[in-house]
């Protein structure tokens, strides 16, 4: 499986509490209304809390800022991604997609990539 990692920081016109609602109440349920079309197996999700650990966990490491949240979709197959954002009905809800996030998200201060999972250990 291949998975795409969206690491996301709010835009500063968004509060942190509307972006968590907003992305978990409105965007995710558009996700999944495209899942198919997109040939997505898995998505989820990761909001940030605990601000006063994340900011120690910065400071100790002199780290940016932590993020607003992580994205993880998965694919079976790196061509299962490619064709799932390619035909014309993956495209357009790719747009839909990134029409919504431009509500919320700072595309400047994000990041997106596509990984492999290397399984260290799974107790």
């Amino acid at each position: 499986m291949v998975k795409l990692v969206y690491c996301l920081r709010r835009r500063a016109d968004v509060s942190p509490e509307e972006f968590h609602r907003y992305w978990l109440n409105v965007h995710g349920p558009k996700v999944k209304s495209v899942a198919e079309v997109l040939r997505a197996r898995r998505y989820v999700q990761s909001h940030t809390c605990a601000p006063e650990l994340n900011q120690m966990l910065v400071a100790s490491r002199g780290l940016a800022p932590a993020y607003d949240g992580v994205t993880e979709v998965w694919w079976d197959s790196l061509e299962d991604a490619q064709a799932g954002m390619t035909t014309p009905a993956g495209a357009e809800a790719a747009a839909m997609l990134l029409e919504d996030e431009s509500r919320f998200i700072d595309f400047s201060q994000s990041r997106v990539f596509m990984t492999t999972e290397h399984s260290i250990f799974d107790r």
